[in-house]
């Protein structure tokens, strides 16, 4: 067995609220997975590469992406045809490696693209890329949010949200992702609308649980939030709203919240005048709210997950990082902000070997210029080294 070891790190693992000095990593290079995580005496190895004494971390998890949307256009180019879907794609996902994550949770791509790359990535045909949890198509009501061509797998009672989701996971779908609320990108509804009901959704959850698999609703406002939470879904995605009783219904049900800050900071960043004013409008309004809301959620104990909404206007697909520092302006600590990638890997149930660097664990890791538990920047760093299952992809 061949094994690379890495010496002179300093070593924030992903699961401690500390540095451990003078660290190393024993790698089997067949496997990429971790064989022993240490300090001190350097156990024997095939090959030693010297550090340099820089801070090493687990690669960024994002639970929250659409790899083939257009993040320069309004309305994401979800119009394009499979072909530059699927380039456009591919570009996404080096991007996101490149910028220090991972793993990724699609939650809903045109055309089951997500679905055949994760296939590729699995044959070992497309390299330089995070691993995928595809979704394929997510699941709205006629005329809901998502109800765009190619996009959304309709769905208008319980029955057909059965057999929809059925066929879904029959297509390669890993994650399921259904649409509680209107959105920002739709004219045609608002955030507090509620579209598809709970009955449909305790569907969904049901399918999907039967399979093993998670469930991820879109919903961003009230009444929605609580319906899709009163469902049982695993996730949260947005939650700009949610309020105290939903609050309590999370932590009763142990649902995760992924508040994708830093989607609704690049429209207020970048976004005025080059968007539409409906569109600027709905997330104007909701970005007054939604940082002390998440606060809330997390000083409860509702466990918070990384995800950006990569993919809309403006949030493109090298951000994940500045979601962190973002997290922390809203009363985060640096390590509650560094724990929100762990919480990805629970929330997808591999956490067994993904989202922290211990033995049996596949040797996902950045290596970084600063410390990023006294400053949260550093993970933001453009020139840090990336490493997938032991080997240096950037």
């Amino acid at each position: 067995m061949s094994k690379t070891i890495f010496t002179n790190i300093n070593l924030f693992n992903g699961k401690d609220n500390e540095i451990k000095e003078d660290s190393y990593l024993l790698v089997d290079d067949k496997t990429g997975k971790l064989v022993q995580v240490g300090s001190g005496e350097l156990p024997q190895a095939d090959k030693i590469v010297d550090l340099g004494g820089k801070y090493v971390m687990p690669g960024l998890m994002n639970c929250h992406t659409h790899i083939f949307m257009d993040p320069t256009t309004p309305d994401g180019g979800s119009s394009a045809g499979v072909v530059p879907s699927t380039v456009r794609a591919v570009q996404h996902l080096h991007d996101l490696l490149k910028s220090g994550v991972t793993y990724i949770r699609e939650c809903g791509s045109t055309y089951n693209i997500d679905i055949e790359l994760d296939k590729l990535i699995r044959a070992g045909k497309l390299s330089k890329v995070p691993e995928i949890m595809p979704a394929g198509h997510p699941f709205s009501m006629t005329g809901g949010h998502g109800d765009m061509p190619n996009f959304g797998r309709l769905v208008d009672s319980p029955d057909e949200m059965r057999k929809a989701v059925r066929q879904g996971i029959k297509e390669g779908a890993k994650a399921i992702k259904i649409m509680a609320t209107g959105g920002v990108m739709t004219e045609s509804d608002a955030l507090d609308q509620p579209q598809l009901s709970e009955a449909e959704m305790h569907v969904a959850v049901e399918e999907a649980h039967h399979k093993g698999l998670i469930v991820a609703a879109h919903a961003e406002g009230n009444p929605g939030i609580l319906n899709a939470i009163k469902a049982g879904v695993d996730s949260i995605e947005h939650g700009f709203y949610v309020n105290d009783e939903e609050i309590e219904l999370m932590l009763e049900k142990g649902t995760y919240l992924t508040p994708t800050i830093v989607g609704a900071w690049a429209f207020i960043e970048y976004a005025p005048g080059k968007i539409p004013d409906w569109e600027m409008a709905k997330i104007s309004a909701a970005w007054k709210d939604l940082r002390g809301n998440i606060t809330k959620a997390k000083n409860a104990g509702v466990k918070i997950t990384l995800g950006t909404d990569a993919g809309t206007p403006f949030n493109d697909f090298t951000m994940t990082p500045q979601e962190l520092p973002l997290l922390v302006e809203q009363g985060f600590t640096n390590f509650e902000a560094l724990q929100t990638s762990l919480n990805d890997a629970k929330l997808m149930k591999i956490d067994n070997e993904y989202g922290t660097l211990e033995a049996e664990k596949y040797a996902d890791f950045l290596v970084l210029d600063k410390n990023p538990l006294t400053d949260i920047t550093a993970v933001v760093q453009e020139d840090k080294a990336v490493y997938k299952k032991g080997q240096r992809t950037y």
